[in-house]
Order: C-alpha cells, then structure tokens, then sequence
C-alpha cells in the first residue's frame, strides 16, 4: 500500500503569452486603422444650376464623343489631333477677345480627349473656359 499523500498541483494559467498575443494584436489593429482614412478621398462635386444660364455671345462649344470625335459649334472636325482642333479653335476666337470655351464631354469619352480640347485651348489662346455639366432633371447648365 501507498500511504504516501499525493500532492494535488493547482493548474497554473501563464497570462505573459496571452499578454504577448493581445499587444500584437492592439498594435496591428492602431496601426491599420490609422492609415484606413488617408486611403479615402473626400470630394465635394459642383452642382450645376440651370437658372444662372447667362446669353454669352462670344462662346465657343466644343464636344467631345464617346469615340473621341470633336464638334466645334455642332460642326464636326475632321481629326483627332491637337494641332488641328488649336487652329480651329483659333479660327473660331477670331475678332472675340472675350470668347469662353465650353467643353460639353460625353460621360463615356476618354480623360485623353478632354485633356486634347484643354491642350488645343491653350495654344489657341483662349484662357476662359468652363464644362458643361447636367443636372438632376437631364436639362444642360454651364
């Protein structure tokens, strides 16, 4: 026979690596949420009122397609390039010192066709320019 008293150890719980775990993860929690707001960008977009449409007798309309195609006064101009679309805007601006381009972009025309129309605009001299823009009823408001 065993007369020997057993000794019943207590179950220690080692909190160090529980510690350890939960740091790790408090620093990885701080440190993703920190850079989350800088991954987003705040706009506040212009909104267009159709009301304050004033008669502008020296503008200069230029629309760009979907395909990248260009219509200076509603007349079609026959090229792509910047050369071109500056000597027509030129020719238009003739005798009007005070002419306003407007740039009437379909949603679907590609970023390089617009920037074609600013570039032609700045070679032809015309520092004046605004874009056309729809508002919620569908009506066109510059």
């Amino acid at each position: 026979m065993n007369f020997r008293r057993h000794r019943h150890e207590e179950p220690e719980i080692n909190l160090i690596p529980f510690i350890d775990v939960l740091l790790v993860i408090l620093i990885f929690l701080m440190l993703s949420t920190t850079y989350s707001r800088f991954t987003e960008l705040q706009l506040n977009l212009p909104a267009a009122d159709a009301e304050q449409l004033r008669e502008r007798s020296a503008e200069i309309v230029v629309a760009v397609g979907s395909d990248g195609r260009y219509l200076l006064n509603r007349r079609p101009i026959e090229g792509r390039s910047v050369e071109l679309l500056a000597g027509e805007l030129q020719a238009a601006a003739a005798g009007r010192p005070d002419a306003v381009l407007i740039v009437s972009a379909d949603a679907l025309a590609t970023h390089q066709s617009v920037i074609n129309v600013l570039d032609a605009a700045r070679r032809a001299g015309l520092n004046r320019l605004t874009f056309a823009a729809q508002t919620g009823n569908g009506q066109a408001a510059r």
